[in-house]
């Protein structure tokens, strides 16, 4: 399994920040190789991706979110394993530091040799440089989510 760490700052307030990541429908947006995430309730999202030419769908689930803090997530179906973290860190009133953090195991010949010349980290760097463009020029969050979910807290969020 492979760590991907990547941290960029982003010139909004935390809670827009925070409020657009929580908007994971519109992850094809920034996210390279993301064709679609549909929420399927609090915790639980539906991914499609194509990468290398190879179309995966998978499941995955937030373990734990407290707003204007953290969002954790980890699959809990599909052939992609992986789990992940981001942070959000208040630098000042109008700047954002957000730390991704995602382990990820490849599956398949191709994504093994493509995590061993670090293409997963390159994509990773390319999709949090993409997310501060997006966020940054729309200047404010496409919606929000401010519920919290707790790890071990069974169904929807409290």
């Amino acid at each position: 399994m492979s760590t991907v760490r990547e941290t960029v700052e982003v010139e909004v307030p935390l809670h827009t920040a925070y409020n657009q990541w929580t908007q994971f429908e519109q992850f094809p947006k920034f996210m390279e190789g993301v064709e679609e995430v549909r929420q399927l309730d609090a915790r639980h999202n539906h991914w499609t991706t194509k990468i290398g030419g190879v179309t995966r769908e998978f499941d995955t689930e937030i373990v734990d979110q407290l707003p204007d803090e953290r969002i954790t997530w980890r699959t809990t179906s599909g052939d992609t394993n992986q789990r992940g973290m981001v942070r959000f860190e208040r630098v000042d009133d109008m700047h954002t530091r957000v730390e991704l953090v995602m382990d990820v195991e490849p599956s398949g010949a191709v994504e093994k040799v493509g995590d061993l010349i670090g293409t997963i980290d390159r994509r990773v760097k390319g999709d949090m440089k993409r997310f501060k463009e997006y966020i940054e020029e729309r200047g404010g969050e496409s919606g929000e989510w401010r519920g919290r979910i707790r790890p071990g807290d069974p169904g929807s969020a409290v």
